[in-house]
């Protein structure tokens, strides 16, 4: 591989967050977008519960890696069962990498994965990733009760897409839960990503 590849290459896999509409401790973007059972999401419908937002992207390693050994899935269960909205978004664009329809994002999460988000989001425009200045996939936000961005951020400490790394990792979405539950600031509120890149 080139420099140039390899330049290009790491700057996909730990892309910084981009400016965003909203920065940690600011009000967290608004949207509405329409979910893989034709059900629309706005964000406002959810005021006075915590939210994840969790991009994704079904073809990336790096997701894989997360719902291949259940991690996402453990932590969607957790968070669901804490009275947490846990919304899935799919920026990727027709004809890009891990662009899918309702059919197949129905049986992958429900089947494949047995997943426990709350609900699976389209935004095929990519408006609402390009809000959040999301980046890779996965990139995890948490929006506190009252619409304020707490996180923004990877899912753990170990950007890699080996699943036995993950047993060693700290997981941030996790510590950051519990810090909010308790009613402390996020520790650690902005971590770098990691993954694909948004396939916009």
């Amino acid at each position: 591989m080139t420099r140039t590849a390899l330049t290009l290459t790491l700057a996909a896999l730990f892309a910084a967050p981009a400016a965003l509409a909203a920065s940690i401790g600011e009000a967290a973007p608004a949207f509405t977008l329409a979910d893989s059972h034709g059900k629309s999401h706005s964000l406002a419908d959810y005021h006075g519960k915590t939210v994840i937002l969790e991009w994704t992207n079904h073809e990336c390693p790096f997701v894989k890696k997360h719902y291949g050994a259940g991690n996402m899935q453990a932590q969607q269960r957790a968070a669901v069962a804490d009275g947490i909205v846990w919304l899935t978004i799919n920026s990727s664009n027709v004809g890009q990498q891990g662009h899918v329809d309702a059919d197949f994002a129905n049986k992958l999460f429900a089947e494949s994965y047995q997943a426990a988000n709350t609900a699976y989001l389209f935004d095929t425009d990519g408006v609402v990733g390009r809000a959040y200045g999301a980046k890779t996939t996965p990139q995890m936000y948490i929006i506190d009760a009252d619409g304020v961005l707490r996180y923004n951020g990877a899912i753990d400490s170990i950007p890699s897409a080996d699943q036995a790394d993950i047993a060693d990792a700290t997981q941030h979405v996790s510590v950051a839960l519990a810090e909010l539950a308790a009613g402390k600031p996020v520790g650690v509120p902005l971590t770098q990503p990691y993954g694909c890149s948004v396939k916009y």
